[in-house]
């Protein structure tokens, strides 16, 4: 703890364990998670805006259900970039009792998320883990022939470089009132590994391929999504979901305080 600039005693943002332990309680208290953790500076993501991203893609597929959000595990979803604190599966699975296929392309992050799985019981089968293989691809490798799915969900890595997140990372500090030097604690207050943070071309680059990846298989899936960080790169994915014949294509803005958001949902059928 703190004290904010109100001069109010506040948990201490900037500072990756004081968060850590916030998500801990938070997801005992409002979701039943006895147990959760992550290894050393993965991401550690603020939960409220996770869960915005849930309820608001609920409320999509309760247009296709007479108003009612569909639940249970007859509801298939993939997260897309999972990550080692499987935090969308969670929460998804907590409200709805959706089931989940948790993605990613690195082996620790899937190992730390099948430890939360298993140190949960109550989860059951509802949270399947999945390694992609190939850093190319996207969908293909992970989702199965077989598979039917309702909504996939990602929140693509937004930086092209290690040295972007490093500067987004000392400008959170600033925001947060405190000095960061440069390469020694200029660290995220919320953490991040390097395939979380930043991939070649950022954010651009990651959702042009899931796109593009999405067209293959858009009769396997009824809503693609994925989080857009950057406004500006709006206009590029939706002239591309109109190049790739997206029959119906939603951008929906999000906020929880200061903090504003999207994602753009899409469909082929």
């Amino acid at each position: 703890m703190r004290p904010n600039p109100m001069g109010d005693q506040s948990i201490d943002f900037a500072n990756p364990a004081a968060v850590k332990e916030l998500n801990r309680a938070l997801l005992k208290s409002f979701y039943g998670i006895a147990s959760w953790d992550i290894p050393k500076d993965y991401l550690c993501p603020p939960i409220p805006g996770r869960a915005d991203y849930i309820h608001y893609l609920a409320d999509l597929l309760a247009e296709d259900s007479d108003g009612s959000v569909p639940q249970g595990p007859s509801v298939g979803v993939m997260d897309v970039g999972t990550g080692a604190n499987i935090i969308y599966p969670l929460i998804g699975h907590a409200e709805y009792g959706w089931r989940f296929i948790g993605s990613d392309i690195d082996p620790t992050a899937i190992s730390s998320a099948r430890a939360i799985v298993h140190a949960n019981p109550a989860l059951g089968d509802n949270i399947e883990l999945r390694l992609q293989s190939s850093p190319e691809h996207i969908f293909r490798g992970v989702l199965l022939a077989g598979d039917n799915i309702a909504l996939t969900m990602c929140n693509p890595p937004f930086h092209a470089s290690p040295g972007d997140a490093l500067r987004s990372a000392e400008r959170k500090w600033r925001g947060l009132g405190r000095a960061a030097t440069p390469g020694k604690n200029a660290v995220l207050n919320f953490g991040g590994s390097s395939t979380e943070l930043w991939c070649p071309g950022g954010e651009s680059a990651f959702v042009r391929r899931l796109i593009q990846e999405s067209a293959d298989v858009g009769r396997q899936v009824r809503w693609f999504s994925t989080l857009v960080s950057k406004e500006s790169n709006l206009p590029d994915v939706v002239q591309l979901l109109r190049r790739v014949r997206a029959r119906d294509v939603r951008t929906v803005e999000m906020a929880q305080g200061q903090k504003r958001s999207r994602f753009v949902a899409w469909t082929f059928r």
